[in-house]
């Protein structure tokens, strides 16, 4: 049976603020890791987010939390070659996986990149939801696919949130979240909510905001 997928509806008011509150609180990065035995404790609620190299996850990360520098953005795709763990106040961590497909590091480098992607996916119990990254001007292309299967084999709820909606037009924009949509139908792990964002405008933001601080 498929499922209806559609796009996240504007939050209400009460989640509406608490994701206002969880991001206008103290929000730390807490450390690096690049091996499963140096996790933070699995001790509150965890969200993470995934996405391909220059998808723009760590300008939607700096957009949801108000600070320009808190992920660093990079034009060289693969900068990121840590898992990156941040602290929401005492009750979320927030996780910047590697950023996965076309990577400027040598093939070994990547492959250690991918174990640990895999071990994380599948040994973190206190992880709530994945939240993968789909930029909005090419849809789901085939590098995303091979992380949505991992998410599905890995039993891990993902949302998709597509981003740098400003970049297209309405025609293209529209086309390309039914190509998600379609896209998605295949993975029984897919929670049936989009979310369209732009960083730069701040379209999706607080949709976003409330989604994570209202996950328990």
């Amino acid at each position: 049976m498929s499922m209806a997928f559609t796009l996240a509806p504007e939050p209400e008011e009460e989640a509406r603020e608490a994701g206002r509150l969880l991001f206008a609180g103290p929000v730390d990065f807490v450390k690096g890791v690049t091996a499963m035995s140096a996790l933070p404790p699995a001790d509150r609620v965890e969200i993470c987010f995934a996405g391909r190299s220059n998808v723009g996850k760590s300008s939607l990360i700096n957009a949801l939390t108000g600070r320009k520098n808190l992920a660093r953005a990079s034009n060289t795709p693969g900068r990121t070659q840590e898992i990156n763990y941040f602290a929401l106040g005492d009750s979320r961590y927030m996780v910047d996986l590697p950023g996965y497909g076309f990577a400027e590091a040598p093939v070994a480098v990547v492959r250690q990149w991918q174990a640990l992607l895999k071990q994380y996916l599948q040994g973190r119990v206190t992880l709530r939801r994945a939240f993968v990254l789909i930029d909005t001007r090419h849809g789901v292309k085939a590098v995303d696919e091979e992380i949505l299967t991992l998410l599905d084999k890995s039993a891990v709820t993902f949302q998709v949130v597509m981003t740098k909606a400003d970049k297209v037009n309405r025609a293209t924009r529209e086309a390309n979240v039914e190509q998600v949509m379609q896209a998605l139908q295949k993975h029984p792990a897919a929670y049936p909510q989009i979310v369209v964002t732009s960083s730069e405008k701040g379209e999706g933001v607080e949709t976003l905001r409330a989604i994570i601080a209202t996950l328990q």
